[in-house]
């Protein structure tokens, strides 16, 4: 009888268990969630194309940057702490984080997310590398391995990736590029992990926000003013001379003007200046350009492939140019007249950045903030506008927005970890850039040998240059490219952007065993006479020429006198000339008795008057950004001058004047300096108004922590904050007025001021 009751007593538990197992299954596989519903009725789209809205408050907010992981989920940078009221207070708050959005019912929209660092104080980039995640939080660049979706083995990448500058004027983009270095915007430096070392070494200066790349390999980038700059040539293949700073290969202006079409009269630092809006008050150029795009995916029409793509969040708009590229040279235009791809009428649409994603669509990083210019740069006038519109309310939010093809809505989720090393390889091929850049990137973390060979085979297909191109980094990526692997491609009848990326992959192997293959091979592709080859055949002559110049001046000189007009092209020879300036010089009158006329002797002897003087290319010299005056002078403000005059200049009653329409601070700079450096004592009249105060306010003259440049930049930034008549001030003139002191020998007065006569 007990046993049976044993029995019957186990049975009932255990078909408890089954219920309460089964009821938890369900619950965690429900197939809907309640997700955030977003209205995109305010924004119009090209035809043909859909816009939707992927992930919004409250799982994110104030996004700046994303990437996507192995498995395509994203991860979202969240910087909370940027412009939270008109006052700009709480910038320095640990309140920024990284997270991972999920979308557990596969819909397409966020339902979960989950934070995987916080406590940050205004990050602003990540990148999916090496295994782990690479992330930059001013002024440190970090790395750290992924184990859970929880970060361990943080390492300090560089303690100067962002050292001084201003929010919106600091390094970011961190973009994998496919010769397997990280290249920043607004950065000299570019990064990448080689053994277990990190290495930094310098680049060209790129941009202000945001940095995108074609499928041959150029960067593109922009200012908050210009709309789209590129460079003409692949990264670092022009500026391997330090004695010479290319002007023609580099930073190029792409878009022939920089207009904007907004749909609606929207807010901007300086709409009172003539030009800057019509008679309509919209907005005419971009005056916030930043995150450009090169679409790279595989999801839009043809048409549409490798055009660049824009955002102006300032107009609440995203626009579209389409790229003509040239062997030397590229340009960008609208797309469609007098419209943009993207317009809104929501003035909290801040479209900041840009992505190609895995399922070949692209991504919008929507800030949706009303605020948008950092408090050093805000002018009066716009922040009355924010304050009108109530524009600082705007704030907790914050989207990702997907832009699709209408009638291709095809989900293609490819789980990378999951892949054998020839499924990685097959993926070179595929037509999708975000897909082969990651697979790139994995052969290499993963470090297989039995990848060579698939490799190997890859670059004998000739008819798709965009594979070869991958897998010839891959190999070198793997150490594991040869010299004869590359004269094999370089041989064969494979497009010419396939042979100019091996031409700069074969200048590792110059030896003196190479010379005489070399020799030949060049004979070879110079006869091809294809503009592109030519191009890189001159930038990639450098370690070549060390070893010969008897064999290799006179190619190179021929390749010159070919394109004697393009400056792209002796630009690039200069950059091979690196130790040989002086020894080209002669050979180069020897052969030309004209070499007066060419623009290739002008910049030649210009790099060898440089080398006498030491004079480098600032890229080679500088260690950091720095701080921009203005922000400079902001902080200063902010930690010493707002304890009397407040933090809006409003003045605190009993203590200190405004600074607000004060003609003390409108009318003369240098007046201004004379009161900083020297201190002012009551009463005073300032905008009509007497202000019989007993405080006196010192001066900064005799205080060692206050340098002329650090005077300089309180003007500046007062100057921008308080606009009026005062022009700028240099810090010369501001250590002239040290000397020119008060009669009393302690502070200036009110009459003593007014007499003093041609002050500007």
């Amino acid at each position: 009888m007990k046993h049976f009751h044993f029995n019957h007593y186990n049975n009932y538990k255990l078909g408890l268990l089954l219920v309460v197992i089964a009821f938890l299954n369900i619950a965690c596989k429900q197939e809907t969630f309640e997700e955030p519903l977003v209205s995109l009725k305010d924004y119009q789209i090209e035809d043909g194309f859909e816009l939707q809205a992927v992930a919004s408050e409250p799982y994110i907010e104030a996004p700046v940057a994303m990437d996507f992981d192995n498995k395509g989920r994203m991860w979202v940078v969240e910087m909370k702490g940027y412009m939270q009221n008109l006052e700009g207070t709480g910038s320095d708050m640990p309140n920024g984080t990284i997270s991972i959005l999920e979308d557990w019912d596969e819909d397409g929209i966020t339902d979960h997310s989950k934070v995987f660092l916080d406590s940050l104080v205004l990050p602003r980039a990540i990148a999916h590398v090496y295994g782990g995640l690479l992330y930059a939080e001013p002024p440190n660049l970090w790395f750290v391995d992924i184990k859970d979706d929880k970060p361990i083995n943080r390492v300090l990448v560089d303690s100067l990736y962002s050292d001084g500058g201003n929010v919106e004027h600091q390094p970011n983009g961190l973009m994998m590029h496919m010769d397997n270095w990280i290249y920043n915007a607004k950065s000299n430096f570019r990064y990448q992990k080689k053994h277990g070392q990190w290495k930094k070494e310098p680049t060209a200066f790129r941009g202000q926000w945001g940095i995108s790349k074609d499928n041959f390999g150029r960067l593109y980038y922009n200012t908050n003013s210009t709309q789209l700059i590129g460079d003409y040539v692949l990264p670092n293949t022009v500026i391997k001379n330090p004695f010479y700073k290319p002007t023609e290969a580099l930073d190029k202006k792409l878009t022939p003007n920089q207009n904007v079409f907004p749909l609606h009269p929207t807010s901007v630092n300086r709409g009172y200046v003539d030009g800057i809006l019509d008679k309509d008050s919209l907005l005419v150029n971009v005056t916030s350009a930043c995150g450009p795009l090169i679409y790279r995916g595989d999801k839009f029409p043809k048409a549409y492939l490798e055009n660049a793509f824009v955002c102006a969040p300032e107009a609440n708009v995203v626009k579209r140019n389409i790229l003509t590229i040239m062997p030397s040279k590229v340009t960008a235009n609208q797309a469609i007249p007098n419209k943009e791809f993207i317009a809104s009428t929501d003035e909290g649409f801040r479209p900041v950045n840009l992505f190609n994603g895995p399922d070949g669509n692209m991504y919008i990083v929507d800030m949706h903030r009303g605020i948008i210019q950092d408090k050093a740069f805000l002018t009066p006038y716009l922040q009355k506008k924010y304050a009108e519109k109530k524009l600082d309310t705007i704030i907790g939010m914050g989207r990702i927005l997907k832009v699709v093809s209408k009638g291709n809505h095809s989900k293609e989720n490819i789980d990378l970890e999951s892949l054998n090393i020839s499924e990685l390889v097959n993926l070179l091929k595929h037509p999708n850039g975000w897909l082969r850049d990651r697979a790139q990137q994995l052969l290499i973390h993963k470090n297989e040998r039995s990848a060579i060979k698939l490799l190997e085979k890859l670059l004998e297909n000739t008819g798709n240059p965009i594979a070869q191109i991958h897998a010839l980094h891959t190999l070198n990526g793997l150490n594991a490219l040869q010299f004869n692997t590359l004269l094999k491609l370089l041989y064969s009848n494979s497009h010419s952007s396939s042979i100019s990326h091996g031409l700069v992959l074969l200048e590792q192997f110059a030896s003196e065993a190479q010379v005489l293959p070399f020799e030949k091979l060049i004979q070879k592709l110079v006869s091809k006479n294809n503009p592109e080859i030519d191009l890189y055949l001159l930038n990639s002559l450098g370690d070549w020429i060390s070893l010969s110049n008897e064999k290799f001046f006179p190619v190179a000189l021929a390749l010159s006198k070919k394109y004697q007009d393009d400056l792209v092209y002796q630009e690039s020879l200069i950059s091979s000339l690196r130790g040989v300036e002086e020894s080209f010089l002669s050979f180069l009158n020897e052969k030309n008795a004209d070499a007066s006329k060419n623009k290739l002797f002008d910049i030649l002897n210009k790099t060898i008057s440089n080398k006498e003087k030491q004079k480098k290319n600032f890229i080679y010299t500088g260690k950091s950004i720095g701080t921009d005056a203005r922000t400079a002078g902001y902080n200063i403000f902010r930690n010493f001058c707002a304890t009397c005059h407040g933090i809006e200049g409003e003045g605190i009653e009993n203590l200190a004047p405004p600074l607000k329409d004060s003609e003390y601070v409108t009318d003369s700079s240098e007046r201004l300096a004379l009161i900083i450096l020297h201190g002012l004592s009551g009463p005073i009249h300032v905008n009509g108004t007497l202000y019989e105060l007993d405080a006196i306010m010192p001066g900064l003259a005799n205080n060692p922590e206050f340098s002329d440049t650090d005077i300089k930049n309180i003007i500046e930034y007062l100057n921008n904050a308080f606009p009026g008549n005062s022009t700028k001030i240099s810090v010369e003139r501001i250590k002239q007025l040290r000397d020119k002191k008060p009669k009393s020998g302690t502070v200036f007065s009110e009459a003593e001021l007014l007499e003093l006569k041609g002050l500007k």
